[in-house]
């Protein structure tokens, strides 16, 4: 991968931004849905650029070139948002979006919240097929070592601190979450485990 932002070296740095787009580098932040309309200020779209670092296609991958590059614009799969400055943050990667009753909700910002309880690890958060919403929030757990905590704590915690859409509709407790070999949470691997032991609830 190449860059396409930074922060300034010399001026205003934000926290959790990417930076400013480098010279040369267009940027636009657009609806999720048919990636044609430009969102407002602080709306949360798909990062697609355009950029002399972009690559002209895909080698043999026809069906991801028509995804990724259109109008010779590069679709990331990025969600972020733009600033009233032009300063850019990501939110998620745009595969991760979880629908709850036609409503949005963004693992990152429900992990944030479960991370910040004293007495978790880490937590994973995906979306599973729900009858009656669409989908539903499922998070996975790991505690600190011999501490006790249930369920029911972490529910209020989040209800304190979250939209009542966006709160786990099930928390599921584990000692470990499967990672890449850069750390990264597989989240599609528990999503699929979730999956083959339980089906779609209703």
């Amino acid at each position: 991968p190449t860059a396409t932002h930074c922060n300034p070296l010399y001026g205003k740095n934000k926290e959790g931004s990417i930076g400013l787009p480098l010279p040369d580098v267009f940027c636009r932040i657009v609806d999720l849905e048919e990636g044609k309309a430009d969102v407002q200020v602080g709306q949360p779209g798909e990062l697609i650029i355009q950029g002399p670092q972009v690559m002209a296609g895909y080698l043999r991958q026809f069906k991801d070139e028509r995804e990724g590059l259109r109008g010779g614009w590069l679709y990331t799969g990025d969600v972020a948002t733009m600033d009233d400055e032009g300063y850019f943050f990501i939110v998620d990667r745009k595969k991760s979006l979880i629908k709850v009753g036609g409503l949005q909700v963004w693992p990152n910002e429900v992990e944030a919240v479960l991370n910040s309880h004293p007495l978790i690890v880490e937590s994973a958060v995906g979306g599973v097929s729900d009858l009656e919403s669409g989908e539903c929030v499922i998070a996975w757990i790991v505690r600190k070592d011999d501490q006790d905590i249930d369920a029911d704590e972490l529910f209020t915690w989040c209800r304190a601190r979250l939209a009542a859409y966006k709160v786990p509709s099930e928390i599921i407790f584990t000692d470990v979450l499967p990672k890449t070999g850069v750390g990264k949470i597989l989240r599609r691997k528990l999503i699929a485990s979730y999956k083959k032991s339980d089906p779609p609830k209703s």
